[in-house]
Order: structure tokens, then sequence, then C-alpha cells
């Protein structure tokens, strides 16, 4: 898949140093992925949660974070939405963002 931006996820784990490691690992997998269906990412990211228009949410850092993206299956596109941490994700729609 090819991950827009990763730009996005250095930017936010220069601020918080411990994203880093969980999101450096979500974005190498993500690269190599190669998603079809939700169901392909349920396989690896039990823990996803699916919204309308495509778009994934996912936990990472043990839900420390939440990564929220927009897939085109057909394109082989990942578009990063938002990245935060869990108080922030609260207080935003992840339907809309």
């Amino acid at each position: 898949m090819n991950v827009i931006s990763k730009r996005t996820l250095i930017k936010f784990y220069e601020e918080h140093v411990q994203a880093k490691t969980p999101l450096e690992v979500w974005h190498s997998d993500a690269r190599k992925a190669e998603w079809k269906t939700p169901d392909d990412i349920k396989k690896v990211y039990e823990n996803a949660s699916f919204l309308k228009d495509n778009r994934v949410v996912f936990n990472i850092k043990g839900n420390d974070y939440r990564l929220i993206v927009h897939i085109d299956y057909v394109r082989k596109i990942v578009r990063v939405k938002f990245v935060g941490t869990h108080a922030q994700y609260d207080k935003i729609n992840a339907e809309e963002i």
C-alpha cells in the first residue's frame, strides 16, 4: 500500500516520542500490506475499527494513541487523516476529520 503522508506521523512522534516505534512499525506493515478488504486488515489488526467511507481506526501502543486512515483499496492508497492521543481522539469526529 502507498501511505500518504508519513510526514504527519513523523510530526506527531517528534512531540510524542513513545509513539515513534509503534507508528514506524505500523507504517512499515502498511507499506508491505496488500489490503483488499477490511477483513485483510482484521487478520493483522484485530482491534481495528471500521467506519463509513473506508475509514479505519488503529489503536497504537496499546491504545495510548489513535490513528485514523482512509483506504482506497482499488488504488492501494492509505491516507493518514489523524494521529493523536486517546484524549485528542475523543474530541474529534472520526468520520469527518
